[in-house]
């Protein structure tokens, strides 16, 4: 299992680059296929789109077996790297980004799925908070890499290397992952996954809380840089510093994660996370005295969202087992449909400054913490 959570790691710092790095390169990639940021934006549009579908893609895992549906995700995400590499066109790139956030989806909940099976419970919040460093490594590691990669060559070089590694990863699970079994379950079709999923009181309330957290922290992230631009007048130097804090705060809520989930209770850890994101976000308006003082603000608000987004995933994991495959699918979908909507509402909120935001985020997050103290049970 060490060697399978080691490949896990590696795969998911090669599909969170590829996933990650097109948000600080877009003008970039604008660039060299020569078309203006809102076009371009539409590919990103696009790419998300693909999230929603997330209930249906993990049901494949359900029926089809794990090893099977992480393997044809890889080999999906290497086809659309390597489209651009051959055919660097815009077109080809809206195709690129779909199938390769189609490889993700079908791969991260499928992998999560498994750990749900083959990991004992009291010991799945260090198998997931590990596999999780794929995260935030693709943002301290790969990211820096392909800006080095474009900077050297034009904006299509990572590409063909994204195309490679995925291949690789592919090669390195179907070595050391068993071979799947194919037991007869209800939940082996999505509407039999989704009809359990409907049953299940704690699942659904999973799923709700999944959306309510995603919401409250887009309706921040959505205008952080804003805030800090006009705030502090250092656009470049301080979305810089920010970038690197939002990675180390990634990071270190990902290993918070792997020492005290386990020992402290899933549950009750997403429960702490909440409400200590809660707290930084009320806080965080009014730590604007510096850029000093905003960054660590920024530091409390991402650790502590990214240790409650962790924990909650083997939380996750053992609310349904007979419909593993779609419930984590389900969960990414939610968590999805809270970003899409926090990135509606942020900004409108912005126009009366972070307050607002930071308010609304707060109150999104004990609505959230309210639900998994009453209605989720592990």
């Amino acid at each position: 299992m060490r060697f399978q959570l080691g490949a896990f790691t590696f795969t998911r710092t090669v599909l969170n680059t590829a996933f990650r790095m097109v948000y600080p390169f877009l003008p970039v990639f604008a660039r060299g296929l020569g078309v203006d940021l809102p076009t371009i934006a539409l590919a990103v549009t696009a790419r998300s789109s693909v999230g929603l579908a997330s209930p249906i893609l993990g049901s494949i895992a359900d029926a089809r077996g794990r090893k099977a549906t992480m393997l044809l995700g890889l080999v999906l995400f290497s086809v659309g790297a390597s489209l651009v590499a051959i055919w660097p066109l815009f077109p080809v790139l809206v195709v690129s980004m779909v199938l390769a956030t189609l490889g993700k989806v079908l791969f991260d909940p499928t992998m999560q799925a498994y750990l749900g099976e083959h990991i004992h419970y009291s010991r799945r919040g260090l198998a997931i908070a590990v596999t999780e460093f794929g995260w935030s490594g693709a943002f301290l590691l790969g990211v820096p890499l392909a800006g080095w990669a474009i900077a050297a060559r034009g904006w299509t070089a990572p590409f063909p290397w994204l195309a490679a590694l995925g291949l690789g990863a592919a090669g390195l699970l179907w070595a050391v992952l068993p071979a799947d079994e194919h037991p007869r379950r209800p939940s082996s079709s999505w509407a039999g996954g989704l009809n359990l999923i409907l049953r299940n009181r704690s699942a659904m309330a999973g799923l709700t809380f999944g959306i309510l957290v995603s919401l409250a922290n887009e309706v921040v992230n959505i205008v952080f840089g804003a805030w800090l631009e006009g705030a502090f007048g250092l656009k470049v130097l301080a979305l810089g510093a920010a970038s690197a804090v939002i990675g180390v705060a990634e990071l270190s809520g990902e290993g918070f994660v792997a020492g005290f989930a386990d020992r402290l209770g899933k549950r009750r850890a997403v429960a702490l996370g909440t409400g200590l994101n809660a707290i930084a976000c009320v806080a965080l308006p009014h730590l604007d005295a510096n850029i000093f003082t905003a960054l660590v603000g920024l530091f409390g608000f991402f650790i502590t969202f990214e240790f409650t987004l962790v924990s909650a995933i083997p939380l996750m994991t053992e609310l349904a087992p007979g419909a593993r495959g779609t419930l984590m699918g389900s969960n990414i979908a939610g968590q999805s449909a809270g970003r899409a909507l926090g990135a509606l509402v942020g900004p409108a909120l912005f126009g009366a400054g972070l307050l607002a935001n930071s308010t609304v985020a707060a109150g999104l997050d004990i609505l959230a913490l309210f639900v998994l103290l009453r209605f989720v049970r592990e």
